[in-house]
């Protein structure tokens, strides 16, 4: 038997068309079937959410964050964002480091986030692979696995230079950063020749899980996530994709305003954050928050980002609301939550919209999620509810998560 959820009489806003007043939303089996008015056809034995007076929108998207990796509160013991032995870390992931207990987890649904991109580094020239999750559902990680294959993280400026500096070794510069990345993709190229040679002769062909990564950058199969702070190093950052052909995604971009009708021409996006942090290095001094209206105004795509536990992730759409104070269209700011960070991580089949085909990822505001007093009641994932009131409670009862226990019919872990 199907499972099916219609959100009905809300003010349904898809992000990625129209709004629709008094709207409906119905997911079948986990993906959406239907969105539109009134009229709307509910299937026979849905269940029915009254979201009148509510607003509907799709679940956020953080494009940025070590949600898992990084465990908040959790010091050093929870802290695996970066494997800071090896400047080349293309052949960790991220996945291997996730903790869907961490309590940041809960809060991403507060905070109307249902999907979330985690990050390895930016400790390392190369980091690792990157993996993007559901926040809520799953018995491991695994079962809550987007997409394995994302991109890859990689950062420039002051953080590697620091880290290795302090080590004596190289790259303890700008330059010495940037000939780790050449030096490994070049590393990559002759991996490809000698790949596809072997494949072509039918011999076997030792793998690397390092160059391997780093040859489906090449391909294309892997968005070069990198790191950047400073207008220099964005552009150092685009003179090494130009180089070598890969797709790159700037990540912070904090002086990206000073290049913007640069990376505008280019079709590069940057994904901007995070916002709420003091100018705690000098690569972040001219760190501003109307900064990202000036990005957007150059025509670049934009996605906002928490970083994640620099910023707590249900404060990204707090970050959305003052960057609308300082100058951001509303409806940018919501895109930058939603459609945008779906397109620029190739995750837009499955999210960013509530739109057909994609993931039944609902969420049920208060009222505008830009309006400081809204608040989330209700977050479905995959049509599946795990942010709800408690059943049996009065109507204006606080939600709560629908934690993983209750599908063993337990009170708890331990009873």
């Amino acid at each position: 038997m199907s499972r099916i959820l219609a959100v009905t009489g809300g003010y349904v806003v898809p992000v990625s068309s129209d709004p629709i007043d008094g709207g409906t939303v119905v997911v079948t089996d986990g993906v959406i079937t239907a969105v539109g008015g009134a009229d709307t056809v509910i299937p026979d034995g849905a269940e029915i959410v009254d979201a009148t007076g509510r607003w509907v929108v799709p679940g956020f998207v953080e494009s940025h964050g070590h949600l898992g990796v990084h465990e908040d509160g959790e010091g050093w013991s929870g802290n695996d964002t970066n494997e800071m032995t090896d400047p080349n870390g293309s052949r960790f992931r991220a996945l291997d480091g996730i903790d869907i207990e961490e309590v940041g987890f809960r809060d991403a649904l507060r905070g109307g986030v249902t999907t979330a991109v985690i990050k390895p580094g930016s400790g390392n020239p190369i980091g690792g692979r990157t993996v993007a999750i559901k926040t809520w559902g799953g018995r491991t990680v695994d079962e809550q696995v987007l997409a394995h294959d994302v991109s890859v993280k990689s950062a420039l400026g002051e953080n590697p230079k620091r880290v290795y500096g302090d080590k004596k070794q190289t790259p303890s510069t700008r330059l010495g950063v940037a000939s780790v990345l050449r030096d490994a993709f070049v590393a990559a190229q002759n991996y490809q020749a000698k790949r596809d040679a072997a494949a072509e002769k039918g011999d076997p062909f030792e793998r690397d899980l390092g160059k391997e990564t780093l040859a489906a950058v090449l391909d294309g199969e892997l968005v070069w996530d990198q790191h950047c702070h400073r207008h220099d190093d964005i552009a150092t950052a685009v003179r090494l994709a130009e180089e070598f052909g890969y797709t790159l995604v700037v990540n912070h971009g904090t002086e990206a305003h000073k290049i913007a009708d640069v990376l505008a021409e280019k079709r590069i996006p940057v994904i901007f954050g995070p916002l709420l942090t003091s100018r705690s290095k000098v690569e972040l001094r001219d760190r501003a928050i109307g900064n990202l209206a000036l990005i957007a105004e150059a025509g670049v795509k934009v996605a906002i980002t928490t970083d994640h536990p620099v910023v707590p992730i249900d404060q990204i759409r707090l970050q959305a609301i003052l960057a609308v104070r300082d100058g951001l269209p509303a409806s940018t700011a919501l895109e930058a939550l939603t459609t945008n960070p779906a397109d620029i991580l190739r995750l837009q089949a499955r999210v960013g919209a509530l739109e057909e085909g994609r993931d039944g990822d609902v969420v049920v505001w208060s009222g505008d999620p830009l309006a400081v007093d809204s608040r989330v009641e209700r977050v479905y994932i995959e049509g599946r509810p795990v942010f709800v009131p408690p059943a049996d409670a009065a109507a204006d009862a606080a939600p709560v998560v629908v934690e993983r226990w209750e599908r063993f019919g337990r009170s708890s872990w331990l009873g």
